[in-house]
């Protein structure tokens, strides 16, 4: 299931009892609902050539979220089943493939030096670039998103809202910090992104949180979505994927909330649009990003939030997180398509198929011309744009 919505009355309940999910209320559940059919595949003229590079089965995500980290020359990918592999960036070969010992829930961050991945129960596992295990730490709850790594720490959330940093080297925690959980939230993986020394973290209720590498100390935090509503259900209003930034800029946007971009250093806000979205945004020089939650994609002016062009024919296809690459935007699909489209104008330009399996909890990452994609079967795909 892509996304369950998950109740929590009490943080201790959930650390010590886990959370109940509740299918019936969930929006985007895997099931095709059949008062809303997807929207039928758009036949076009490509104008746009991508090639599949390579492909490389790491193993298949079950109810989890994996995606592909970049560093250097590599990729990391890791699979429900305990598998983490290394592959090379350009031919996909296999530089080296382990078994963590246990079930893996979240993964992959890196540095290049430090490859870390979240275990059952809390575990947090850490490798160094040639696959050895260096260290295990124990988190105070389940962690769902991948764990972010930079200027020597990993830092993780935990589904209990707690923030903590490890020492890379080490293990050691460096800082943990807290924050208090919404009674509902959607069981998504938000992201966290280090840059320079600050990490951008993307939370429940709306908020986006930038803090301290070194000591965890709030830098700003700002509401992306505030909630709203007479019920619980109305009033979710989560932070989704990963912070994107780009020249001094940082943008999220949350599902019934906003899609909004700040300054990095200060978390002055540049502008804020009404906006619902459950994959998150991608950002270039000149737009953002979006997939609302109905399946439209939307471009936005960085500088503005004016609005630049909609494409409506992606609606009820489940997507995946946006990625911009090669003055395009590339997003998945539950069918495992990824639809490219003209960043100036929205249309189609190419299409590419994977394994058949969901793209709708991906999150793409991007190295030059080529975009990575881990489908839920498993597949990691390298598609490459033409010059």
């Amino acid at each position: 299931m892509r996304i369950a919505i998950k109740l929590s009355c009490l943080a201790a309940a959930m650390v010590l009892a886990g959370c109940s999910s509740m299918s019936s209320w969930n929006p985007f559940a895997s099931k095709t609902d059949a008062k809303n059919p997807p929207s039928p595949l758009v036949e076009f003229q490509p104008v746009r050539s991508v090639a599949t590079t390579w492909t490389a089965n790491i193993g298949k995500a079950g109810n989890f979220s994996f995606s592909p980290a970049i560093a250097g020359s590599s990729v990391y990918a890791a699979a429900a089943d305990g598998t983490l592999a290394r592959l090379d960036v350009v031919s996909g070969r296999q530089v080296w493939r382990i078994n963590a010992g246990m079930p893996l829930t979240a993964g992959v961050g890196t540095d290049g030096q430090t490859v870390a991945v979240a275990g059952e129960k809390g575990q947090l596992l850490a490798y160094d670039a040639d696959g050895k295990q260096i260290w295990k730490a124990q988190a105070s709850s389940e962690i769902l998103s991948a764990p972010a790594v930079g200027q020597g720490v990993v830092v993780i959330r935990s589904v209990d809202n707690k923030l903590a940093a490890y020492d890379a080297a080490t293990g050691a925690r460096r800082w943990v910090t807290q924050r208090t959980a919404p009674p509902l939230t959607l069981r998504t993986a938000p992201g966290i992104v280090i840059s320079g020394q600050t990490a951008y973290v993307a939370m429940p209720g709306g908020r986006l949180l930038a803090l301290s590498v070194a000591n965890g100390g709030p830098r700003w935090e700002m509401a992306v979505g505030d909630p709203r509503g007479t019920t619980e259900l109305e009033r979710v209003a989560d932070v989704s994927g990963r912070p994107a930034i780009i020249a001094g800029d940082v943008c999220a946007a949350a599902y019934q909330g906003r899609i909004a971009c700040f300054d990095a250093n200060t978390g002055a806000p540049r502008w804020a649009k009404d906006f619902s979205s459950d994959t998150g945004v991608a950002a270039d020089e000149r737009f953002v990003y979006a997939g609302d939650d109905k399946g439209n994609v939307s471009a936005l002016s960085r500088d503005t939030g004016t609005s630049a062009w909609r494409n409506n024919k992606l609606v009820n296809r489940r997507l995946s997180s946006p990625a911009a690459v090669a003055n395009m935007v590339a997003v998945g699909d539950y069918e495992g398509y990824v639809h490219f489209l003209n960043r100036d104008d929205g249309a189609f330009v190419a299409r590419a198929r994977t394994d058949g399996s969901s793209l709708a909890a991906a999150m793409p990452v991007v190295d030059g011309k080529t975009v990575f994609f881990q489908t839920k079967d498993g597949t990691v795909v390298a598609l490459t744009a033409a010059q």
